[in-house]
């Protein structure tokens, strides 16, 4: 990450309008997004941060008592902008503004955030810079947002060419680089880009100080990704257990989305329909895809050392719904509920490079909480029953003060 964009992440952390005296949280349980749990403990938030966790019986500024508080949910993988038009179907209007743009990006954004996600990496378009910055200065609701600004692809051209693209991409203030190393799940998911091109846009990405973030369903595009020394692998639906395991020696992130992009599609199907490689053929093979990438999903974290994190890309129609895919992955995955929740928390953010700035419940990390109407270790459908959403030390959502 670069020095601008390492400012632009923690300008969110601190937004106009959050608290300047020592507030308190009193909740039952605290999980702490590392793997641990605590019961009876008050957090003491100062500004944007947290100053202690403990146990406590002063009376706190909202007491939580019967929630569950935990890190808010970090989504490595979205699409911020993707929308439907006015006539329901998926976004096609060419005479759209930039402006409407902006707008069906910012309602995604708070949807999420009222959802209980206080980050997401979006992968991404050029309109979710404005977006981005905007909720960095406070002035506009929604999670933290890292963006790729748009994507390289094996047509972007020579590795020349793609360490120009990558060069381009972080002059405009990209903070991860976007990938497509294979084709499409509804066309195969065959490799699309040379080990050379993967090289150059991982090499050039990794010599600016940035991220990568690999579009490869199938082994090869995958390796390819791997030998490149790229961050992370999106998707990987084909994926082979040889393929986890070199992943896991080489530290490569591993970003499953089994789930919601799934279920959406089928969903919203005759708002997909039709456009692109939106066809039946292209349906059929997601449906064919579904128990493989499962599969595939139950093999990786049965993978010693494997780095498995949270992300869904949630496109149009998924927005605020993010946490049913680690439902998913507990109830069909056989994820354990803790191991889940901290590939959404503290294990996301070290894929993200913020590893010291969020997704754990601890002193000196931004006060990015959220309170569950349950326990999400023993009903892991509590994700669903977002009661309390904090981000950067401001409350969005939650009860009013028991004390002043």
């Amino acid at each position: 990450m670069t020095r601008w964009n390492l400012a632009v992440v923690l300008a969110a952390a601190c937004p106009l309008g959050a608290q300047t005296a020592p507030i308190s949280l009193k909740a039952s349980l605290v999980l702490d997004g590392r793997g641990g749990a605590t019961s009876d403990v008050t957090v003491t938030i100062q500004g944007s941060k947290i100053a202690s966790v403990e146990r406590s019986r002063a009376p706190a500024t909202y007491d939580l008592t019967g929630l569950t508080l935990m890190p808010g949910g970090i989504d490595t993988h979205v699409h911020l902008s993707w929308h439907f038009d006015p006539d329901g179907k998926i976004h096609r209007d060419t005479s759209e503004s930039p402006a409407e743009a902006v707008l069906y990006a910012m309602e995604n954004a708070y949807r999420m955030l009222m959802s209980g996600i206080t980050t997401v990496q979006s992968l991404g378009s050029p309109e979710d810079r404005y977006v981005r910055d905007a909720i960095a200065r406070g002035v506009l609701p929604g999670p933290r947002i890292l963006t790729s600004l748009g994507a390289i692809s094996e047509r972007t051209g020579s590795p020349e060419e793609i360490r120009r693209a990558v060069r381009r991409f972080a002059g405009a203030g990209a903070d991860v680089i976007k990938i497509f190393a294979s084709a499409s799940i509804r066309e195969g998911g065959g490799p699309t880009m040379t080990p050379e091109q993967l090289e150059a846009a991982c090499g050039e990405a990794r010599s600016l100080g940035l991220r990568t973030a690999v579009h490869a369903h199938g082994p090869e595009s995958a390796q390819r990704a791997v030998r490149a020394g790229c961050t992370t692998i999106e998707h990987g639906a084909l994926l082979d257990r040889q393929t986890l395991s070199l992943m896991a020696d080489a530290g490569t992130f591993y970003d499953p989305n089994i789930h919601l992009i799934f279920r959406n599609y089928f969903e919203n199907k005759d708002r997909y329909l039709g456009v692109g490689n939106y066809t039946e053929e292209g349906f059929a093979q997601m449906e064919r895809a579904v128990p493989v990438a499962l599969e595939v999903f139950r093999t990786a974290i049965a993978q010693p050392r494997l780095k498995v994190v949270f992300g869904t890309d949630a496109v149009a129609g998924a927005h605020g719904r993010n946490f049913e895919e680690l439902i998913y992955r507990v109830r069909e995955g056989g994820q354990e509920p803790m191991a889940a929740i901290v590939s959404a928390t503290s294990l996301a953010a070290e894929s993200l490079g913020l590893q010291d700035l969020i997704g754990s419940v601890a002193s000196g990390f931004e006060a990015d909480l959220i309170a569950l109407d349950g326990n999400p270790l023993e009903d892991i459908t509590a994700l669903r029953r977002v009661m309390f959403v904090m981000k950067g030390g401001k409350i969005y959502k939650g009860p009013v003060p028991t004390r002043p």
